[in-house]
């Protein structure tokens, strides 16, 4: 499963708390696409599905779909706030090899 740094967590609280959806969960998942074959996707979700492994890291609940947990196995999901590498990053040692703008992974 992805592990959050506490730093993407306090993001994804903040970022929870000003969408006025404290009990939504942050679900990531991998998905067919971009120009190496997967891509990541994030997004706030409230409907867990009985197969979905769901873990917490503080108040923030985290969704993974059974394909999505086999290619995430081992991945960290880190947030940066700087000038030049600002946002939500996913290190992840099942991707041989990414795009040069490193929104996909094969």
């Amino acid at each position: 499963m992805i592990t959050l740094t506490d730093s993407a967590a306090l993001k994804v609280r903040e970022l929870l708390d000003a969408e006025g959806e404290p009990e939504l969960a942050l679900r990531v998942a991998v998905r067919p696409g971009g120009c190496s074959g997967f891509q990541y996707e994030m997004y706030f979700d409230g409907d867990v599905a009985t197969d979905d492994n769901l873990v917490t890291f503080g108040a923030v609940k985290v969704l993974v779909d059974p394909a999505s947990a086999q290619l995430l196995e081992g991945a960290t999901l880190d947030y940066k706030n700087g000038l030049q590498d600002s946002g939500f990053h996913i290190t992840n040692p099942n991707a041989t090899r990414s795009c040069g703008c490193g929104q996909s992974f094969s």
